[in-house]
């Protein structure tokens, strides 16, 4: 089995962020992969003073071993300014090559206007930077406050079905890359 830590980058309550990245969450366990969500709004981590050691957060460590027990991971960000959210940033900065180095990773993020790359470009660059492994198949949802149900379901099946083909492509080349 494959285990995934799954990355909520918005802190915004009802975020598109979540939604999206519960449907991915979802995908990959259908596909036999075990996720452990680990959302921003939910844990109390520091602004990055490039320092190893943050005793007084106990959420940084908790972070960390989660990333560096996982095989892969989903990293999800709303695009803020034409680039990543800083939550999302800041997360990625409190970790190193340790608990980074080798993962593969599946890029989604979430815009209020027309889809773009922007933000899973920066993603992409930060993970190569780490010297992790990002797939192909990405997932840019323009216009997110339409993308949704109220239950948080996907209303377009086009859509959907570029998140089952996300999904196949992390589980697979995490598989492969992991044996």
């Amino acid at each position: 089995m494959v285990k995934f830590a799954a990355i909520n980058g918005s802190l915004r309550p009802n975020s598109y962020s979540a939604k999206a990245i519960q449907v991915a969450i979802t995908r990959v366990e259908a596909l036999g992969g075990e996720v452990e969500f680990l959302d921003l709004r939910e844990i109390n981590l520091p602004f990055c003073d490039g320092g190893k050691e943050y005793p007084e957060y106990p959420d940084v460590e908790k972070l960390r071993q989660t990333v560096k027990a996982a095989d892969g991971l989903i990293l999800a960000t709303p695009e803020y300014h034409g680039s990543v959210s800083g939550v999302i940033k800041n997360t990625l900065d409190l970790m190193s090559f340790e608990e980074l180095s080798g993962k593969v990773t599946g890029l989604i993020s979430v815009l209020g206007g027309q889809p773009n790359s922007n933000a899973l470009n920066d993603l992409r660059v930060i993970m190569r930077w780490v010297h992790g492994w990002v797939i192909p198949e990405q997932i840019a949802i323009g216009q997110a406050w339409q993308a949704f149900n109220e239950e948080g379901k996907l209303l377009d099946e086009k859509l959907s079905e570029r998140f089952d083909h996300f999904a196949m492509s992390l589980v697979e080349n995490t598989r492969k890359l992991r044996s």
